[in-house]
């Protein structure tokens, strides 16, 4: 059988592991499945089952390959970590979660995550409900600056959020990117990151809900 694609290692992998000790005939759950590379080393370790769990259907999608690989020890459901309560049927030995965007979300530009590569605005890791292009269109300009500050710390959110208002209907990554570079102006340049990493930040966690996510999963 064919290895998985698109083989994804976690930066904490080894000390993960260590701090788990799957033991063979135990449950786990891997509630931010992602690429994968929790879930498949647990499995390596022991004669174990793993629960994996994602909002991202494109991750489940992907998964398959390690489910077959695994041949019944490796469970898949779409769904938030902070609802595996109600996902898990069976206790569990010990949970794993790699909370943040993942590095394929970030990569596939048509996902909208990112300015690096020009994509639509869209920034949902469910691929449900309301987009990025959705809120910076259809929001108040005052809800705007409040969520670039609240989830961004923009020093700048009113007269980015201004700026956005005023050259609504946005609907590509570069051409927020832009609309911030602009509003900030030359200075904003010197620095080393980019002008609109604070902006685009602050619509992940406001289109994903992911505070409020990680307050009802913690």
């Amino acid at each position: 059988m064919s290895e998985p694609r698109n083989e994804h290692i976690p930066v904490l992998l080894d000390e993960v592991i260590e701090a788990l000790a799957p033991k063979d005939g135990a449950q786990y759950i891997d509630g931010t499945f992602g690429g994968g590379g929790y879930a498949r080393a647990i499995l390596e370790a022991a004669q174990c089952r793993v629960l994996g769990i994602d909002r991202d259907p494109d991750a489940i999608a992907r998964g398959q390959e390690l489910v077959a690989k695994f041949e019944g020890r490796l469970t898949l459901m779409q769904g938030r970590f902070s609802e595996m309560d109600g996902i898990a049927r069976d206790k569990a030995d010990g949970v794993v979660l790699d909370l943040g965007v993942s590095s394929f979300q970030f990569d596939e530009a048509e996902r909208g995550f990112s300015f690096r590569a020009d994509g639509p605005l869209d920034m949902r890791m469910s691929k449900s409900g309301e987009s990025a292009a959705d809120f910076v269109n259809l929001a108040e300009e005052k809800a705007i600056a409040d969520v670039l500050w609240r989830y961004g710390e923009e020093r700048q959110s009113r007269r980015i959020a201004r700026a956005i208002v005023a050259a609504r209907p946005l609907a590509r990554t570069a051409q927020l990117a832009e609309i911030v570079s602009a509003a900030l102006g030359p200075a904003a340049q010197r620095f080393a990151i980019h002008p609109a990493t604070r902006t685009f930040q602050a619509l992940r966690i406001q289109v994903n809900d992911e505070l409020g996510e990680l307050e009802r999963g913690l």
